[in-house]
């Protein structure tokens, strides 16, 4: 995810809006996220429930799909 100062509000204006169109930008304030700029489709889609996507914390994962998760990333660092 992209990351823009919170200066660059208003001296890059045309950089943010851009990113944000393509994808979630993050918004800092001395380093630290602090807000997160979306185009309005995607906001929409995440808050109507139609988004297929969803965050888990992998700690929460169920078993099945840790291991599917592990045999995915073994078979992409070994090339297959």
């Amino acid at each position: 995810m992209k990351r823009f100062p919170a200066g660059d509000l208003t001296r890059n204006t045309g950089n943010l809006l851009e990113a944000a169109a393509i994808a979630p930008v993050v918004i800092t304030k001395h380093r630290k996220p602090r807000f997160v700029v979306m185009s309005m489709p995607r906001f929409e889609e995440l808050t109507s429930g139609r988004s297929s996507q969803v965050a888990v914390d992998v700690a929460d994962m169920p078993e099945d799909l840790g291991r599917l998760l592990d045999k995915g990333i073994e078979d992409h660092v070994r090339g297959r």
